[in-house]
């Protein structure tokens, strides 16, 4: 049976650090989305107050075409970024939905 060496005891001490900072990363996307979700909540029942529709198509649009660049700045794959928008503005729009069935027009 072998023994780690120091550089494998190195290796683990960096993934551990690496995966702190990942679960503190996680941890703050979960606050964002949060407050995101928190704030769309309201989008949602002035929409209903208003008789808005609970979509915004155009926004949408301009929404996935304004990330797409953002991501390409940071680089980061543009159409991951534009499948996770596309997932979450579904969920937002779901919830719009249900605000408008739940209040009286």
């Amino acid at each position: 049976m072998s023994t780690p060496d120091a550089g494998t005891d190195a290796a683990r001490a960096e993934l551990l650090r690496l995966r702190q900072s990942i679960d503190n990363m996680d941890a703050a996307l979960i606050h964002l989305l949060a407050e995101r979700f928190r704030i769309t909540q309201r989008v949602g029942e002035l929409k209903a107050e208003h008789g808005l529709p609970p979509a915004d198509p155009e926004r949408e649009a301009a929404q996935i075409a304004r990330l797409r660049s953002l991501a390409e700045d940071a680089r980061l794959d543009p159409e991951f970024a534009e499948k996770f928008l596309t997932f979450v503005v579904a969920e937002v729009v779901r919830h719009h939905e249900a605000i408008a069935a739940r209040t009286p027009s």
